[in-house]
């Protein structure tokens, strides 16, 4: 948990990445205005929050996912972000299905190069691997 308020303030970086990206060529923002959209911006992020975890709670889950999220957006509403979102979300499913693909092939041809005894072994060690990148990747979907 933050133990100061302005630990729960985004990274400044971000902020000013994402204002320039919306701006047209050539607006630029001052230090004031970058501040209080920040400012703005993290108490959004832990309203909406707060509000995804009254859903996860009336669900009784401990964990907030992107159901809880969507279901936040619409009661905020902010219907317009959800179709974004869902894309977002399904880009990102894509992308985590392409890698964990990615990694079995690879644990294939590496057993094709390697001994019986050797496959057994590095079997073990790929599968503690898949299930601490699955673990890690649900992990990331919820928050």
């Amino acid at each position: 948990m933050a133990e100061r308020p302005e630990d729960l303030n985004l990274p400044n970086a971000v902020i000013t990445r994402i204002i320039k990206e919306a701006l047209l060529d050539g607006v630029n923002s001052s230090k004031e205005a970058q501040s209080a959209i920040s400012r703005a911006a993290s108490i959004f992020v832990l309203y909406a929050t707060s509000c995804a975890n009254n859903f996860a709670m009336k669900g009784e889950c401990k964990t907030l996912n992107a159901s809880d999220v969507l279901s936040t957006m619409e009661e905020m509403e902010f219907q317009r972000f959800v179709t974004p979102l869902k894309a977002a979300l399904e880009a990102y499913r894509r992308e985590q299905k392409g890698k964990k693909e990615a990694s079995e092939q690879k644990k294939k041809d590496k057993d094709k190069k390697t001994g019986p005894e050797e496959q057994d072994k590095s079997r073990d060690e790929d599968e503690g691997r898949l299930e601490e990148e699955e673990q890690n990747e649900e992990k990331e979907v919820d928050n």
